[in-house]
């Protein structure tokens, strides 16, 4: 039989595994996209519907997934999620939270152990849940033969020295100390800036915005070309219009820039584009540029997973 929440796609020499948490009819537009126009939505619907949106209740419909990949005979995730049972009391969707990572990735044949480098796009409350599991009363890594590649610029503005964020992300302080000062004083987290190379085939690169230390990781094997971008782009209306950005976006003139530039790149340079929160059976698409802006392109197409 088939799992419907594990895909695969091979791009050149490396396999390109999605692994699928949840899906589904998430908050209002407004409340997440509020910067862009209504009439993007209406007419898009054709499409944007029901993978997308839900013109019904004007809710945008979101997922919660990691990218796993295998690179070079090592195991890369491209961030966590949101955790199992943390104390999230200032974000009521996620505080609780039940989610399976662990047995998402079992499901594609990954073991926690088998996990060599987890990166963290930035630090919001989805993206590094998974960091950590609880053992004993206290939260440990959850990979233990893992570095984990933390952005700089994020961990002081998220941790203490910046007071964890002062205040831009609720529960600031409780995601820093379960999801991340776990894995500082385990000694297996790796702060970067500017550019960080994983392999021969992955690289880490910054574009600050939506956080302070956002980042994006470029694939390119062979004539494959990917860019898993994190929150850079929330849903792919920002495809058609870039210049909006999220209600989370720290700094707005930053992360429109970020965002133009990856999308120029990633036309230009026919760059698969891989955001975290795509839904739909794909999550991931290729850009074109349309007149003096972008279109979207084909959907990836992977195939789900044999379990």
């Amino acid at each position: 039989m088939t799992d419907e929440s594990v895909h695969r796609l091979v791009l050149g020499d490396v396999e390109v595994i999605r692994v699928v948490e949840w899906q589904g009819p998430f908050v209002p537009v407004s409340d997440l996209l509020a910067e862009t126009a209504d009439e993007v939505w209406t007419d898009n619907e054709d499409w944007l519907a029901p993978d997308h949106w839900e013109p019904d209740t004007g809710r945008t419909v979101m997922a919660l997934q990691t990218w796993a990949l295998r690179s070079g005979g090592r195991t890369v995730l491209v961030d966590t999620g949101v955790g199992r049972g943390r104390e999230r009391p200032g974000s009521p969707p996620f505080h609780h939270w039940q989610g399976d990572l662990l047995g998402r990735l079992a499901k594609a044949g990954i073991r926690p152990q088998d996990v060599d480098v987890v990166v963290n796009t930035h630090l919001h409350i989805d993206h590094v849940g998974g960091n950590t599991v609880e053992a004993d009363g206290e939260w440990i890594p959850a990979f233990a033969n893992a570095r984990y590649l933390i952005p700089a610029a994020d961990d002081l503005h998220f941790g203490p020295d910046g007071a964890y964020g002062h205040g831009s992300q609720a529960d600031g302080r409780l995601i820093y100390e379960d999801s991340i000062a776990p894995i500082h004083r385990a000694g297996q987290a790796v702060r970067w800036d500017g550019l960080h190379r994983i392999d021969e085939h992955l690289t880490l690169e910054s574009a600050p915005g939506h956080t302070p230390g956002s980042s994006v990781l470029r694939l390119a094997s062979g004539s494959d070309r990917a860019v898993f971008v994190g929150d850079l782009l929330h849903s792919p209306v920002q495809i058609l219009q870039p210049c909006c950005n999220s209600n989370a976006c720290l700094d707005s003139r930053q992360a429109v820039a970020s965002r133009l530039r990856v999308l120029q790149r990633a036309a230009d340079r026919r760059e698969l584009l891989v955001p975290a929160h795509f839904a739909g059976a794909a999550g991931a698409v290729e850009v074109r540029r349309e007149g003096g802006g972008f279109a979207l392109g084909p959907w990836a197409t992977g195939s789900p997973s044999d379990s």
